[in-house]
């Protein structure tokens, strides 16, 4: 079978990975791709705004699947057109991709659907917005509505910075995302990412992860798309897998169903474990970056019959093997990030740190000139170790950051932490 994967960074070569390893896949083009995936696959450049043009090139090649990557092209109703065209698309459709797309949508659903989650409001001006805080207080949580690349989010801790975040995005500072904004309550308790492979009836949980969003050590300064995972999460015990599975993805698979809007696709929930149970933060409609990065290299069952049983409706017919591992990856970001991230500057010895026992490389915002692999992007390389523990993991993933040479880039040195102090707590 021949393969299309839609994207270009970290996530995208961990799949890349994954599928050309099954014995599935014949062929693996990758659009646009980066450095990484060609060692996978063949990159191929293909505007994916064009869903003609994608269109025009699986049917050309005998495309069999096309995994969609990133949410943008979900969002823009990518799998819509492809599917018409007579493809088979993993990733959900455009009104579905709305559980990413749309953060007020998303509460509206749960509202109805009785699925737990953050007390919250919805916004479409700056003056109701900011009353609104002044009746809740502070620390209080504002959420651009659209997407904003992992950076709507601003955790305001005093009221002061809630509001400058509320100007912010309705005077257009994230654009089209922050024309409308949702507010939620400041909730306590511990972070975990699960993710469930959906056939819009079925769904299959795969294993847990941890994301660390804060760009500084000890989770401080503003949030990013990730700064680093490890799996599986050890807050996420069996039971309170269950628990998730009864009370967060079913529900909303039935939900989106009873809308007429079925999920087919990765869900990926983003969860709050507090002390009243597991609430979701939000939603994302793909596999998240960088936990597949830590996902994949776990995965001992082949993934290509997994996406091909999501996409025909018969994930019931379906299980995945896990390694007992334990892995965690490090990202390697640009200096600036998340602001003004500095591209450019050369990166040497990603082959030395690839080389290390039980270390794995995944590239994301990089790009190969004639003679050098160079920085293109803000979050730009995914070191992965793996270990029988997650403090073995994180031992290997930091020696491999350390052999890579990159006075442009950095990293937090705490990924990992909470595992880490659970495990030495004994």
């Amino acid at each position: 079978m021949k393969i299309l994967l839609i994207g270009s960074g970290g996530r995208e070569h961990a799949l890349a990975w994954a599928i050309s390893a099954s014995p599935l896949c014949d062929r693996l083009f990758i659009a646009p791709g980066n450095p990484g995936t060609a060692q996978c696959g063949e990159n191929v450049v293909l505007d994916i705004a064009d869903h003609g043009a994608v269109a025009s090139f699986c049917k050309l090649q005998g495309i069999g699947l096309v995994v969609v990557g990133p949410e943008g092209p979900l969002v823009a109703g990518l799998a819509d057109d492809l599917v018409a065209a007579g493809l088979k698309v993993f990733g959900p459709s455009k009104a579905a991709a709305q559980l990413e797309g749309s953060k007020a949508f998303t509460k509206e659903l749960c509202a109805e659907f009785g699925i737990p989650t953050a007390g919250f409001g919805r916004f479409a001006d700056a003056a109701s917005a900011k009353a609104y805080v002044a009746s809740q207080g502070a620390p209080i949580v504002i959420k651009a509505d659209g997407l904003a690349a992992g950076k709507g989010v601003v955790m305001a801790e005093t009221l002061d910075e809630a509001n400058e975040a509320i100007e912010m995005m309705f005077s257009g500072g994230l654009g089209a995302a922050g024309a409308e904004v949702v507010i939620e309550e400041w909730m306590i308790g511990e972070e975990a990412s699960f993710f469930a492979l959906c056939d819009g009836t079925h769904a299959l949980p795969l294993a847990s992860a941890q994301d660390h969003k804060r760009v500084g050590d000890g989770d401080t300064g503003p949030n990013t798309g990730g700064m680093g995972a490890y799996s599986p999460a050890p807050v996420m015990t069996k039971a309170l897998e269950a628990q998730v599975m009864a009370e967060i993805i079913m529900p909303t698979l039935a939900g989106m169903t009873k809308r007429g809007s079925p999920f087919q696709g990765i869900l990926y929930a983003g969860l709050m474990i507090t002390a009243q149970g597991p609430k979701l933060i939000e939603y994302n409609v793909r596999f998240g970056d960088p936990e597949c990065e830590v996902l994949m290299p776990r995965l001992k069952s082949d993934i290509v019959p997994a996406l091909l049983a999501a996409c025909d409706g018969v994930l019931d017919n379906i299980t995945l093997r896990w390694s007992d591992e334990a892995a965690l990856t490090v990202v390697l970001a640009a200096r600036g990030y998340p602001a003004k991230p500095e591209t450019g500057s050369v990166i040497k010895d990603i082959d030395k740190a690839a080389a290390l026992d039980d270390v794995l490389v995944f590239h994301a915002g990089t790009k190969q000139t004639a003679t050098d692999i160079v920085a293109s992007g803000g979050r730009v390389l995914n070191v992965v170790g793996l270990g029988k523990t997650v403090s073995e993991a994180q031992a290997r993933a930091y020696r491999g950051v350390d052999a890579i040479d990159w006075p442009e880039g950095f990293c937090r040195r705490d990924i990992g932490w909470q595992a880490v102090k659970r495990e030495r707590e004994g």
